[in-house]
């Protein structure tokens, strides 16, 4: 028998034993007047009290030590030490504590402000619940916990047992919320899309597929909620965003899952460089609010696609044919697909060379033909009045102005799904339903998409969206 399945073994024995004491190791009830952080950054007036506190929590560490024992007690907030002396219980209650307690436990304690000779901030326990007992014991006890799939795996023993990991999912929830804050206060309102949709559509990117048994129809889940958005704005909305689940059945690396939360916004009457600018006014104000300084230059340098590409490879993208693209992909050992537009080559190189870029920079004007629901470029319309945002050598952001007029709107669609049929499963497409409702009057407007787990990343510093998303997609065992 292992290691773990002795210890387990031994917990199972000791809760049987605590029913047939009439205790329950799962009681549903507990008492917590306060939080620990409530209690040690106001510790002095709690000492001078001296008010009987009940703080809950999980045991982190238990040293059992004769008459006089400690331990640790964790909740969310903080943790804080708790001191128990024999002579402050009863034999049988003291008796309980001794051969019942172990780290992992969850318990409530009862007690009073107190301070060690050592000076720490303690609780003088009065009395104690058992709340829930573990029977698994926690990674440190026996073998640790530092496989990364395996923290991944088990983002519950992560989080217990690496308190930074946490903070990292903190700032996700707060960078959430303060974006909406930063929308709302700018006009936005937030609505909702439908995530399982008939036809998907609003990027070039493959979709899953599913079946909705009450029609007898299959169904996909969204990759991006853009066409419905653009649905409300034909409707009369003019500042909205929506920040939900999209899936895109794709590669997974540093910067993508197959499930994502995204950010989608749109405004009527506004360009490409309205959206920019609204764009650094968020990093602002979340630098700001979030009191973190990361040097940004504003306002961020704008490069295009063409010149970023000739930069890196010495092509032309207006001039060269095709097969150099290929060839200079082959040269880097890039696995080529056959029928792939030169749009789609060139963003690979892209995406070759773009961890160069540290600092935020715009990319701009990307092709039309890799840009099907973006209006094109005024002074050169084989290109797109479209912009990505990099920051760290991650794409951030993804926005354009958006094509409203419905002809033209439809030639694209139609050639996208002539791609889709030979064999190119990211091509867009077409959805006749989508080209009916920007015929009734789409207005102008510029929209754009932040991948909520990039940008948190930019200010955790991370260098893996996995490192802010709690539970990234992971193979089974």
């Amino acid at each position: 028998m292992s290691r773990f399945d002795e210890i387990r073994s031994e917990r199972l024995r000791k809760i049987k034993e605590l029913r047939e004491l009439n205790i329950n190791p799962y009681p549903e009830k507990s008492n917590r007047t306060h939080k620990i952080i409530d209690i040690k950054s106001n510790f002095s007036n709690f000492l001078n009290s001296q008010e009987s506190i009940n703080i809950s929590g999980r045991i982190m560490s238990l040293r059992k030590m004769g008459s006089l024992n400690f331990l640790n007690l964790k909740d969310e907030s903080d943790n804080i030490q708790v001191v128990i002396q024999k002579d402050s219980l009863s034999e049988d209650k003291f008796n309980i504590f001794k051969k019942y307690f172990d780290i992992g436990d969850f318990v409530q304690i009862s007690g009073t402000a107190f301070k060690t000779k050592t000076d720490e901030p303690s609780i003088f326990l009065t009395d104690f619940l058992i709340l829930s007992k573990s029977l698994s014991p926690l990674p440190s006890e026996f073998y640790g916990l530092s496989d990364e799939e395996e923290k991944i795996r088990k983002r519950y023993l992560d989080l217990i047992m690496n308190s930074e990991v946490k903070k990292n999912f903190d700032m996700r929830f707060k960078i959430i919320k303060l974006t909406r804050d930063f929308l709302a206060e700018n006009g936005f309102i937030e609505v909702e899309t439908p995530i399982i949709q008939p036809q998907y559509g609003g990027a070039l990117a493959k979709p899953f597929k599913t079946h909705l048994n009450a029609l007898d129809m299959d169904a996909y889940l969204r990759i991006a909620p853009e066409l419905y958005l653009k649905r409300l704005l034909v409707g009369g909305y003019e500042k909205i965003f929506e920040i939900g689940k999209c899936f895109r059945n794709e590669g997974i690396d540093r910067e993508h899952n197959p499930e994502f939360t995204m950010l989608e916004l749109y405004q009527a009457y506004a360009s490409k460089e309205d959206l920019m600018k609204l764009l650094e006014d968020l990093v602002k104000y979340l630098c700001d609010k979030l009191n973190i300084n990361l040097n940004f230059k504003y306002p961020f340098p704008k490069i295009t696609f063409n010149q970023f590409i000739f930069d890196k490879s010495q092509l032309d993208f207006d001039k060269d044919d095709i097969s150099k693209f290929v060839d200079f992909l082959k040269s880097k050992n890039v696995e080529v697909e056959d029928n792939v537009s030169k749009g789609k080559l060139a963003d690979e190189i892209i995406k070759l060379y773009r961890n160069e870029l540290k600092d935020p920079v715009f990319l701009i004007n990307h092709p039309l033909e890799i840009s099907p629901l973006a209006k094109e470029y005024c002074e050169d319309n084989t290109k797109a009045s479209r912009f990505h945002l990099l920051i760290n050598g991650m794409e951030i952001s993804n926005g354009f102005s958006e094509l409203n007029d419905p002809v033209e709107q439809r030639k694209r669609l139609e050639q996208q799904q002539k791609e889709l049929s030979q064999g190119d499963s990211e091509a867009h497409p077409l959805d006749e339903s989508f080209i009916e409702a920007i015929e009734y009057g789409m207005p102008q407007a510029a929209g754009l998409g932040i991948g909520i787990a990039r940008i948190i990343s930019v200010f955790t510093q991370t260098s893996s969206i996995k490192d802010v998303l709690p539970f990234p997609f992971i193979k089974n065992n």
